[in-house]
């Protein structure tokens, strides 16, 4: 059989299934007539796919490779981004996050790890390379509706994950604060000046306050106002973490910022341990005597006991600490003295706000370097103290307090990798919201992190995220029978060793 083009009186052409018998022509099937060139085409594809069809063929057959380029285009229906759910969707689903029913949330959070921007800007994105049609105010609803039914939840998922993930209990937790500014002019009851990290303080800000594991896993954050002192933050924090988890001997880690009398009081009164940043050059004469007078080598440490509070106090020595030491100070005073030099010091600026302190006045105009504090200052150079009212060894004192800096990434990591601020939101709900979605966000990447290392994957959690950024589906229509195939598009070695690593 064959098919066959034939011009009718009529000025159109008739597409025929003909078969040959007998040395005749016999009309099968007529597929369909036209005057039109690319239904003809068509209708003479459509014949083809008929006989194959007939006789148990199943492949296509066009006239040429050209034409079947041609058609296999003219199919294509969409081109998205898929890597970013068969990766990031799927450790969504393992940490627990899809008990959340609402798919906006689901959006938002993956969003906040690929392309960290407003809310605005991420239903434009979701729409170009996800094919998703979302409205701004049904993001804006969703928002209101995550801080009111939803963020307590997000945060039980997260500790329930960690405590599966870790297989043991909870009860040594990191805690830091940072600040997150806004791009606005009036202050509210949240958001106020105060003193900023990120050096905005002019701009009102809040202030973040994060719980983390040894590991760094994230397990509970809360929000105070910008003006608050961050020594002020903490027992709230731990006492709603404490109260809300039931968690067994708590020992909190935290720098020298939190370290204050009503909080030891206060941490002692409710049976919390801690491990604490001491400022060893504000004790008293005699432990300061004490400390000097140990004359501690590269790698050694003392315990003291303080008698105020009956806690230990450890003190170490590092040289590389105290060459650091030493760095810092010469830097700041240098540039003491080109501003005295320079004439642009007066008595406004003796205070004891950084090396400031190093300033006095002479004949009560002339400011000056005070040597003495200078040469005071420097035989501290490389020591380091920390206060606890545990048992534990300590070694085990020193290395817990060093974990800090996994709350220093996550802040990093928030601010730098998922953009958490500058925030552009008014409503304090919506702020709150955001935060949370943050909170989710890096819970993943930190799921992300420990798989990855697990696997021994070589890559870091960017790398990963920027390789399934890459991975997109193609959807065809096929052009006779309207049948349409998606495709995961795998193209490059690192595409696959992806997918191998992450079973998709």
């Amino acid at each position: 059989m064959f098919v066959r083009k034939k011009l009718n009186k009529s000025g159109k052409i008739s597409i025929q299934v003909i078969q040959k018998l007998n040395g005749r022509n016999k009309v099968v099937k007529t597929i369909g007539c036209s005057n039109n060139a690319g239904v003809v085409e068509k209708l003479f594809l459509e014949g083809k796919e008929w006989i194959n069809r007939l006789s148990g063929l199943q492949e296509f057959s066009f006239s040429s490779h050209k034409q079947e380029l041609h058609q296999f285009i003219a199919g294509i229906e969409s081109l998205t981004v898929i890597g970013i759910e068969k990766l990031l969707g799927k450790l969504f689903d393992e940490i627990g996050f899809g008990k959340v029913k609402d798919q906006m949330f689901r959006h938002l959070v993956l969003c906040r790890l690929v392309y960290p921007v407003s809310k605005l800007k991420t239903v434009d994105y979701l729409s170009k390379y996800h094919g998703l049609c979302i409205d701004i105010n049904s993001v804006y609803r969703y928002m209101d509706k995550l801080h009111s039914k939803q963020k307590e939840a997000i945060q039980d998922i997260s500790y329930a994950h960690t405590c599966e993930v870790l297989k043991e209990p909870l009860n040594l937790l990191f805690y830091d604060v940072t600040t997150l500014y806004f791009e606005i002019e009036q202050e509210d009851d949240l958001r106020k000046p105060g003193f900023s990290k990120d050096g905005k303080h002019s701009n009102p800000q809040i202030v973040l306050g994060l719980l983390v594991t040894q590991q760094g896993y994230p397990v509970s954050y809360s929000i105070f106002e910008g003006n608050k002192y961050e020594g002020h933050t903490l027992m709230p924090i731990i006492v709603s973490f404490e109260h809300k988890y039931h968690v067994e001997k708590l020992i909190v880690v935290a720098d020298a910022g939190m370290l204050s009398k009503d909080n030891i009081r206060e941490l002692k009164a409710r049976g919390f341990e801690y491990i604490l940043g001491a400022r060893i050059k504000n004790e008293s004469e005699e432990i300061k005597q004490a400390i000097l007078s140990r004359e501690l080598q590269n790698g050694q440490s003392c315990v003291l006991l303080n008698k105020e509070n009956s806690d230990r106090l450890i003190v170490t020595y590092s040289s590389a600490r105290a060459k650091k030491d030493a760095h810092n100070r010469r830097k700041g005073l240098d540039r003491l003295k080109t501003q005295i030099k320079n004439g642009q010091l007066t008595k406004k600026h003796i205070n004891n706000r950084g090396y400031n302190k190093f300033l006095k006045i002479e004949n009560e105009v002339k400011v000056s370097l005070n040597e003495e504090m200078i040469t005071l200052d420097a035989k501290w150079d490389g020591l380091k103290g920390y206060l606890t009212n545990t048992g534990l060894a300590a070694n085990f004192i020193v290395e817990s307090y060093q974990n800090l800096w996994n709350v220093e990434k996550a802040f990093r990591i928030a601010k730098s990798d998922l953009k958490v601020r500058p925030v552009y939101h008014r409503a304090q709900r919506r702020i709150e919201a955001h935060i949370c979605i943050t909170f989710a966000a890096y819970k993943i990447y930190k799921e992300l992190e420990r798989q990855l290392k697990i696997k021994k994957a070589g890559l870091s959690p960017e790398k990963a995220i920027e390789i399934a950024k890459t991975i997109q589906k193609i959807t065809v229509t096929h052009p006779l029978s309207d049948h349409t195939v998606s495709k995961m598009l795998i193209l490059t070695p690192e595409q696959q060793n992806l997918a191998n690593l992450f079973d998709f």
